[in-house]
């Protein structure tokens, strides 16, 4: 389980994440001595049991604000905007909590408890993730970084550093040069080195050293990087390090690094836990939302008038490479395509109708996917299928671009919670950065994470277009 959630999470968000949790544990016990403070045998009542009922409590909170992606590296929001994540959050949890007091009567904590709980909860956490959001920004906190090696492969790091978001919880001491590599990286982050790698780093404050030259033949100082793996100094491959960092996969990284690296897992069991996954959320969506469904069916009809029809069926690649048919709410117009040839959807694309529009935003359009999920040729969670016409060009410009092929395309997916729509050769370059990280790390857990965080994206509309 940690193992999974360093993959996913950085170290500081789980410090966050059970901080906040030990938080909305303890404004349950406070909410509990308040109310009951002048009464000692109804307070010695009340809290029988109350530990198991306050980590109910916190950890349904923590689903809240979860699906409005508080729990995400590289959320951008403002200062009211994260607040307002968090009050819907909050609500989100409140829902799920009056679900399970239903359901459970056993884990109610009686609604004088509740209000106040959810009161002290709202301000404490508020108030801790601005000083801690402050706390990790501090140059005395941030993890110092050094790379060993200065060329092609270095530049991906250099890139990804120059977005000021991505360093907030690590600082790159510099480049340390390496056999016959040209020199790719700013002369002013170079590094000399006079002493041993691991004298250097001591001195240095070093926590990781990320092993990154173009050319490792008889360049790389083995037993020196042994040394200061064993002394407690992390030694990171570059591929293994942005895929860490970043929550996608470098497609500039060797054909031997996918290889040989840990994921890809493909057993009996996991292609039966995420079909079994699969049929339950499929299922659950299907029961809360068929009524939108009806209005969004009607809404059509209304504007498109009798004969026309109400859901779309297009060709897209499935699994292996098999393709299928897709439904969908129509959003267009009956003559998008007049011409045959197939075109990306651009922004404010004049080929969508009023109720298209609207219910692209909403992504109520998807919906009729449920039962490609139901069928089997779709997964709930996974890479977004493409048409075949965009597939045959992006597998020959775009390295690895099969690979997100080798599990079934899903209604939502990771590429979605982590990159706006793409509508370009570009884009689908860029996103598939993304898929290629759930090809390799995909799990229930993983999945359940992103199904939670989607909520998000409804709500807020990221990527719709």
């Amino acid at each position: 389980m940690l193992r999974f959630l360093r993959q996913q999470m950085p170290r500081w968000l789980i410090v966050l994440g059970l901080c906040e949790c030990a938080l909305l544990v303890l404004c349950v016990h406070l909410a509990m001595y308040l109310r009951y403070f002048r009464s000692p045998a109804e307070l010695q009542t009340f809290s029988q049991g109350l530990l198991l009922r306050s980590f109910l409590f916190a950890l349904s909170l923590m689903v809240g604000m979860a699906a409005l992606g508080l729990y995400q590296a590289h959320v951008r929001e403002t200062a009211f905007g994260v607040l307002l994540r968090q009050a819907v959050g909050f609500l989100i949890g409140s829902i799920v909590l009056v679900l399970v007091y239903y359901a459970i009567p056993q884990t109610y904590i009686g609604r004088g408890v509740f209000g106040l709980s959810l009161l002290f909860g709202l301000l404490a956490v508020c108030a801790f993730r601005i000083w801690f959001l402050s706390m990790i920004d501090s140059e005395m906190l941030k993890r110092r970084v050094a790379v060993l090696g200065a060329g092609q492969s270095a530049t991906a790091i250099h890139r990804w550093l120059s977005d000021p978001g991505n360093r907030r919880t690590l600082n790159l001491v510099g480049y340390i040069p390496v056999g016959s590599d040209p020199v790719c990286v700013p002369q002013g982050q170079l590094l000399s080195i006079n002493a041993s790698l691991f004298q250097w780093a001591a001195q240095n404050d070093v926590a990781e050293i990320v092993v990154g030259p173009d050319d490792r033949r008889g360049v790389l100082p083995m037993e020196q990087l042994l040394e200061c793996k064993h002394n407690g100094i992390e030694v990171t491959d570059v591929g293994r390090f942005l895929e860490r960092e970043s929550g996608e996969i470098n497609l500039a990284v060797s054909p031997s690094w996918l290889v040989f690296s840990e994921g890809f897992h493909a057993t009996l069991l996991r292609k039966a836990t995420k079909r079994a996954f699969d049929i339950a959320s499929a299922t659950a969506v299907l029961l809360l939302t068929w009524p939108f469904m009806l209005l969004v069916a009607l809404a059509i009809r209304l504007e498109s008038g009798r004969g026309q029809p109400i859901l779309y069926r297009q060709r897209r690649v499935g699994e292996h490479g098999r393709a299928f048919h897709l439904y969908k709410f129509r959003s267009m117009r009956t003559d998008a395509e007049r011409d045959g040839v197939a075109r990306w959807a651009s922004t404010n694309d004049d080929r969508v109708t009023r109720v298209g529009r609207f219910i692209r935003k909403v992504r109520l359009d998807e919906l009729p996917q449920l039962w490609n999920v139901l069928r089997g040729e779709m997964s709930f969670i996974g890479p977004r299928p493409e048409r075949p016409e965009f597939v045959d060009g992006l597998n020959n410009k775009i390295t690895y671009y099969s690979l997100r092929h080798s599990v079934k395309p899903g209604l939502t997916g990771w590429a979605q919670l982590r990159y706006p729509y793409g509508s370009s050769e570009e884009d689908a370059s860029m996103k598939l950065t993304y898929d290629l990280f759930y090809v390799k790390n995909h799990s229930l857990r993983f999945d359940m994470m992103i199904f939670i965080q989607t909520i998000e994206v409804v709500l807020f509309g990221r990527g719709a277009r």
